[in-house]
């Protein structure tokens, strides 16, 4: 037990700020113009229940997966830290533009969207696929390895309320207040991108210089 609660209390902080569904708020507004509440709610509820299986089936399969392609966790953070930080860029300079559907064009599009870009990468990005994986190798016993799906469950629990009051949240910022948030979040993605980005490489480069 004295492990179990900071173990627990440090995957759902790091979990949320990782999926960080409130970033993803503005960008899922600005995405969904032209939806109804049903039909967003329906996108956030498929992208959610997607990011949540995706995590814990990478907390779980991880590392047998990296060990068989040969990828590291290093070269994980750095893609993800790249993938994030372009994504950022764009939120801070509000280039997400609204996209006008017809009728006929809502399902398909909501369907896809649910998938890539709100559940990977955006819910599920790399940075919490690479802390599912290392956390769960951290979890020696069933107690911690039940608690880490228990506060990934509980993350995406959240997420799924978050977003679905997106729309009341809009209508208290309005445009200006969404703008200023995109362009906010977009600059946290940034630095969160840019420590991602130099957490991979600064192993690889003292790997480097130990065989030089």
């Amino acid at each position: 037990m004295d492990t179990l609660i900071p173990f627990a209390l440090l995957c759902f902080t790091s979990f949320f700020t990782l999926t960080n569904p409130l970033g993803t708020m503005p960008v899922f507004l600005t995405m969904t113009t032209g939806m109804d509440e049903a039909e967003r709610q329906t996108l956030v509820k498929r992208a959610t229940l997607v990011a949540f299986v995706t995590l814990v089936v990478f907390a779980f399969t991880g590392q047998f997966l990296f060990k068989f392609f040969g990828i590291s966790t290093n070269g994980l953070r750095m893609a993800g830290g790249i993938i994030i930080f372009v994504i950022g860029y764009d939120m801070l300079q509000a280039r997400i533009a609204k996209i006008k559907l017809k009728e006929e064009e809502i399902k398909t599009y909501a369907n896809d969207i649910s998938v890539t870009p709100f559940a990977i990468p955006m819910l599920c990005g790399p940075g919490a696929i690479a802390n599912a994986i290392l956390l769960m190798e951290d979890a020696k016993n069933i107690s911690m390895k039940a608690t880490l799906i228990a506060a990934i469950a509980l993350v995406y629990l959240l997420s799924y309320i978050i977003l679905r009051a997106s729309t009341r949240i809009l209508k208290v910022l309005g445009e200006t207040g969404n703008n200023v948030m995109m362009r906010l979040m977009g600059l946290i993605l940034m630095v969160i991108a840019i420590d991602c980005f130099v957490s991979g490489l600064r192993p690889v480069l003292i790997d480097i210089l130990r065989q030089v």
